[in-house]
């Protein structure tokens, strides 16, 4: 199983902005780290100043059953964003793993050997096609523009489409798309089979109204076992 999560760990967003986390609970150490719990927050140092990740705010994945004070301890493994909706990339280097199961175990029995789900180390890959778009609000060409996203893993679980405005510094979800200007197919985020396509269009009003700038469009794929991949799609309006 994982580790659990320490404020020892290295945390950052995907703009390379480092974490600090804040602890509330500071009951278990590991190698001088404090085990963190659901419900902590940390700060980011994002250099991303058109739309920066200033912190997160941590969530268990409900794939182990130790608690502290009734709270979950969160794993290096659970997938956690960025207020801004991106992932957090996550290393944690202690050897303190968690063999705790979501379901009670017979006493005196060990933690049966993790399902392959489960056991699955490896990152989703996610690819983002053009990675460039251009729209011009002088001749409102092209009068549609389209972006493929292409995720892949042997063991999925969901997928996030976040953006976010260079001109407003908003962020916003786009899982579900924003008809009719923004069309995403499928929506809602369930990934069932290993590959997945998902495709975004994005009609002419919509990208005028977003303003001459950068605009950042974030495909996030999800495992079962909470591991993330991610691909970005920038999207220039003149």
């Amino acid at each position: 199983m994982p580790q659990v999560l320490t404020t020892n760990a290295q945390i950052f967003c995907p703009h390379g902005g480092k974490g600090v986390s804040i602890p509330t609970v500071p009951k278990w150490t590991v190698n001088g780290g404090i085990v963190l719990l659901e419900g902590d927050t940390g700060t980011l140092t994002c250099p991303f100043v058109l739309c920066p990740c200033v912190g997160y705010t941590l969530k268990s994945m409900g794939l182990n059953a130790t608690t502290i004070d009734g709270r979950k301890v969160i794993l290096a493994t659970d997938f956690n964003q960025t207020f801004t909706g991106l992932p957090l990339l996550i290393t944690e280097t202690h050897q303190a793993f968690d063999d705790t199961t979501p379901a009670p175990l017979p006493e005196n029995r060990p933690a049966p050997p993790p399902s392959p789900d489960m056991a699955d180390m490896t990152k989703p890959v996610v690819l983002g096609i053009p990675p460039a778009l251009a729209f011009n609000t002088m001749t409102m060409m092209p009068a549609v523009i389209t972006a493929t996203f292409t995720l892949t893993t042997a063991f999925p679980l969901k997928w996030v489409l976040t953006m976010l405005n260079g001109v407003a510094k908003i962020n916003v979800d786009l899982t579900n798309g924003l008809p009719p200007g923004a069309l995403v197919v499928p929506p809602g985020g369930n990934w069932s089979s290993p590959s997945l396509v998902v495709t975004v269009t994005l009609n002419a009003a919509f990208m005028a109204a977003l303003g001459p700038g950068m605009h950042h469009f974030w495909m996030t794929g999800v495992s079962r076992r909470g591991l993330s991949g991610f691909a970005e799609v920038i999207l220039t309006v003149t």
